[in-house]
C-alpha cells in the first residue's frame, strides 16, 4: 500500500507543523485487580467462553461475530469496574482503576488540571461519586449533555475545576482543553485514532506544558490482546502514510511502476 499511495500523498503530522508544542508523553499504567474483581472476570470470561463456542459449533465462526463482540464488551465492563454492569445480580463496586485513578487526582490536582476519558457513561458517574467524595470540582460531559459550551468554559476558566470527566464518544474530538495538562484514558480500545484525538484536546496550538497522558490498562490476556492489536494498527498507518518526501526522481519511478511501464527505455 504505501508504495502505491508513496508519489500521491505525503502525511504532514502536527509535531511537524507546529513545531513550538510542548512533547507529549504517553504511558500505560497496568492495574492488578484484587481477588473480588477478579473471580467476577473470571466468572464472566468462562461464561462467554462456553457461550460462545456453542454459538460457533451451531451457526459458524462469521454468524456469531456479533457474540464475540458482546461478550469483549462485558469484560472490558469488569476491567473497570464490575459495579457497572447492567445484570440482575449486583455485584461489587470494586476496582482496581478506579481507585489507582482516585489516588492519582488527589496527588495532581493541587497543581494541575486533568481529563479522563471513559467509554462508559457508568464508569464516568462512579468516578464522579469519588470526586464528590473528596471534595474535587470537576465538570463532567456526556451524549446527553445539553451544556457542553459552559462545561468546557468552567474548565478552561475555572482555577478551582480541576478535573474534566468525558464520554469519548461526546467529547473525543471538537474540543479545546489546552488548560489540563494530564489525560486518563480509563478504558483504552484498539483504535488509536481515537485515543490520540481524545489526548490531542489538550495537545494543540496554545498549550505551553508538557502533556502526559496515561492508558490504564488491567492485567488480563483481553486487554494485552486488544492493546497489541492497537500498536500493531497504529504502526501500520504510519508506514502506510510517510511524513518524508521522496526525491521527484523516485516519485516518478513509483507513479510509471504503478503502471507497470518499464523504465529502462525512458532513461530511469
Amino acid at each position: 500500500m504505501r508504495k502505491l499511495i508513496y508519489p500521491f500523498f505525503l502525511r504532514r503530522t502536527k509535531e511537524q507543523v507546529a513545531e513550538d508544542l510542548p512533547s507529549k508523553t504517553e504511558i500505560v499504567l497496568y492495574c492488578e485487580m484484587g481477588d473480588e474483581q477478579r473471580k467476577v472476570y473470571d466468572a464472566f470470561r468462562n461464561d462467554f467462553r462456553d457461550r460462545i463456542m456453542k454459538r460457533i459449533a451451531s451457526d459458524g465462526l462469521e454468524k456469531s461475530g456479533i457474540y464475540v463482540l458482546q461478550g469483549l464488551m462485558k469484560l472490558r465492563q469488569v476491567c473497570d469496574s464490575p459495579g457497572i454492569l447492567k445484570e440482575d445480580e449486583i455485584f461489587s463496586h470494586e476496582s482496581v482503576k478506579l481507585e489507582e485513578l482516585t489516588r492519582v487526582l488527589n496527588e495532581i490536582t493541587v497543581e494541575h488540571k486533568v481529563l479522563v476519558f471513559s467509554q462508559f457513561i457508568g464508569m464516568l458517574k462512579l468516578i464522579k461519586t469519588r470526586l464528590e467524595v473528596h471534595g474535587i470540582k470537576y465538570a463532567y460531559l456526556d451524549g446527553q449533555s445539553t451544556d457542553r459550551k459552559e462545561s468546557v468554559e468552567m474548565f478552561q476558566s475555572d482555577e478551582e475545576c480541576k478535573v474534566f470527566l468525558i464520554s469519548l464518544k461526546a467529547g473525543g474530538v471538537g474540543l479545546n482543553l489546552t488548560a489540563a495538562d494530564y489525560v486518563y484514558l480509563v478504558d483504552p480500545w484498539w483504535n488509536p485514532a481515537v485515543e490520540q484525538q481524545a489526548i490531542d484536546r489538550t495537545h494543540r496550538i496554545g498549550q505551553t506544558r508538557n502533556i502526559f497522558a496515561y492508558r490504564m490498562i488491567c492485567k488480563t490476556l483481553l486487554k494485552k490482546k486488544s492493546y497489541s492489536c492497537r500498536k500493531t494498527k497504529e504502526t501500520s498507518q504510519k508506514k502506510s502514510f510517510p511524513t518524508t518526501a521522496p526525491s521527484s526522481r523516485t516519485s516518478i519511478k513509483r507513479i510509471l511502476s504503478t503502471f507497470s511501464v518499464r523504465l529502462k527505455a525512458e532513461g530511469f
